[in-house]
């Protein structure tokens, strides 16, 4: 059974403001802010008879869901299958009550092809990875198309409700005003969980952990609800989780279309105010 991190969170800063009106000082206030810190994730595993520690990546996150996060993690990199490979989850570090480094142990018999662990995928829009190798090592990761056979068309008023519900749920977000959010919806529109983050990849991936945690996997009856913009990377990361239908209150990227296209899943943007728009899967929405 996988031993998972404890439940650290910290996603509220206080701290002292001065707000400024038409040019004037009006009031001395408290605040609250999104936290944001680094959270390195390890891996342990076995190799040549030995237990080897690798640090696999760094990411700017909202304390809180740690295990799922890493887990989330791995699992969209097409790094871990299973949970059942995982061992144990826990944050670790030199100075007492570290929060700020978490590893995964793995079971003996997991072996891993340390190649994947530099990573495949976009992390900035900078980084000078063309599209075409980006869709190809997503096929090289272990995605598949998105299962069609038997999913039901879905009602554009279920759509229509997706934002609202988000919003409702979005506690600390209604407090800092500086959180993403990924949701997840049954295909009648009953949201069966959400988690914020100041990352929206991280907030996806922590979202993504619990279901894989849980082995709720794949999650092909399913709606990934997005705060944000659609990119090509929570593109990928529904994909690999078989997710068939991925909604966002922004605009998808040309190559988070492209990816949707590529393999099936149907995707929506701009999703707020009673309208959207269908970028792939035209034939999903009625």
């Amino acid at each position: 059974m996988t031993k998972t991190a404890s439940g650290f969170k910290r996603e509220k800063f206080e701290t002292q403001i001065q707000r400024f009106s038409a040019g004037k000082p009006i009031a001395n206030e408290t605040d609250q802010l999104a936290v944001e810190e680094p959270l390195e994730i390890r891996i342990g595993f076995t190799e040549n008879g030995k237990t080897v520690y690798k640090a696999v990546s760094i990411t700017m996150r909202t304390p809180g869901a740690d295990a799922e996060l890493a887990a989330g993690f791995l699992f969209t990199e097409g790094i871990l299958e299973s949970p059942r490979q995982i061992l144990a989850i826990k944050h670790c570090g030199k100075f007492p009550n570290n929060q700020n480094t978490l590893r995964v142990d793995l079971a003996e018999n997991v072996r891993l092809d340390l190649k994947r662990l530099t990573r495949n995928f976009y992390t900035t829009s900078s980084c000078g990875v063309c599209g075409k190798s980006s869709l190809e090592a997503l096929k090289i990761a272990g995605a598949k198309k998105i299962r069609q056979t038997g999913l039901p068309k879905i009602s554009s008023e279920i759509i229509h409700q997706l934002p609202a519900a988000l919003r409702k749920h979005q506690t600390v977000f209604d407090e800092t005003g500086g959180l993403h959010a990924a949701a997840l919806f049954d295909l009648a529109g009953n949201l069966i969980d959400l988690k914020e983050d100041v990352g929206r990849h991280n907030a996806v991936d922590k979202l993504i952990g619990q279901q894989f945690l849980e082995n709720h996997l794949p999650l092909s009856e399913m709606i990934l609800f997005l705060s944000g913009r659609a990119s090509f990377e929570l593109v990928q990361k529904a994909v690999m989780a078989q997710i068939p239908l991925v909604c966002a209150v922004g605009a998808p990227s040309s190559l988070a279309v492209e990816a949707a296209a590529g393999f099936d899943l149907t995707l929506l943007g701009f999703v707020r105010e009673k309208r959207f728009n269908i970028y792939t899967g035209f034939e999903k929405i009625y």
